[in-house]
């Protein structure tokens, strides 16, 4: 009986290990052949090795998950996606199946049943056309489509383990270098998005970008004091820290 085979290509490692064990515990049966760290990486693994199923994350380095799976040929292809109900909506409308970050074992075990079923079944893979479909849906203006779902979970790898942070609970966030700090009362995160990543996703009205490299909660914020320079700092609520705002963003506080 042919075993099944797989590839995951994601450019997280800590999340693409961790699925990779949960895929060893649900789907023992299956073969892995590797873990893709990039889209250019994911498309020679297809190539070589044609896979029965692949597991895409959707924004890769060099491709994304859905520029590799145009080459997928009969492999079947399972999207990763981060927090995104539009895109959820796309893929949901559209019968493919999908992945939201971190993958909870019982989506995965429904993922499981439906790919085994599929292979069972020898049914077809991706078309060249609902690629196009979902890239269109997934391109789409929000002004011409369904609102965007406002991101409502941080998600920050800790060792082998994904934290998730509730948005309502984070002080604010902190630019550094290729990584953002997360701050809450309970500590501080590192996420792998950019600060525009996170200013696209977040409600306008309750995360002000207050710096350069700083969104900060407005509900957190308890005063904010100009000097006589006409410098403004904020103070939070329930942390000690004091946050600059530059001159750009000082027409948010034009009321002191």
């Amino acid at each position: 009986m042919h075993k099944p085979t797989a590839l995951i290509a994601d450019d997280e490692p800590l999340l693409a290990e961790y699925l990779r064990q949960r895929l060893g515990l649900l789907w023992p049966e299956l073969d892995l052949i590797g873990i893709a760290r990039n889209g250019i990486e994911a498309a020679a693994m297809l190539s070589t090795h044609q896979p029965d199923v692949a597991f895409l994350d959707i924004k890769m380095p060099g491709l994304t998950g859905l520029e590799v799976a145009r080459s997928a040929n009969d492999t079947h292809c399972v999207f990763i996606t981060a927090y995104d109900q539009y895109a959820i909506e796309a893929f949901e409308r559209n019968a493919t199946d999908y992945l939201l970050k971190p993958v909870a074992d019982e989506r995965l075990a429904a993922t499981i049943d439906r790919l085994k079923q599929k292979l069972a079944n020898g049914d077809h893979a991706l078309s060249d056309a609902l690629l196009g479909q979902l890239r269109a849906l997934l391109n789409t203006p929000a002004g011409q489509a369904t609102p965007i779902e406002r991101l409502k979970w941080i998600r920050a790898g800790i060792g082998q383990e994904v934290k998730l942070i509730p948005v309502e609970e984070v002080c604010y966030f902190q630019a550094s270098d290729k990584y953002t700090s997360v701050v809450t009362t309970q500590g501080e995160y590192l996420i792998r998005m950019s600060l525009k990543e996170l200013t696209d996703q977040l409600d306008p009205d309750a995360f002000w970008q207050v710096h350069r490299g700083t969104l900060v909660n407005v509900r957190e914020i308890r005063e904010a004091s100009r000097d006589l320079t006409g410098k403004i700092t904020l103070s939070l609520k329930h942390l000690g820290h004091k946050l600059p705002v530059s001159r750009a963003f000082n027409h948010l506080f034009k009321q002191m």
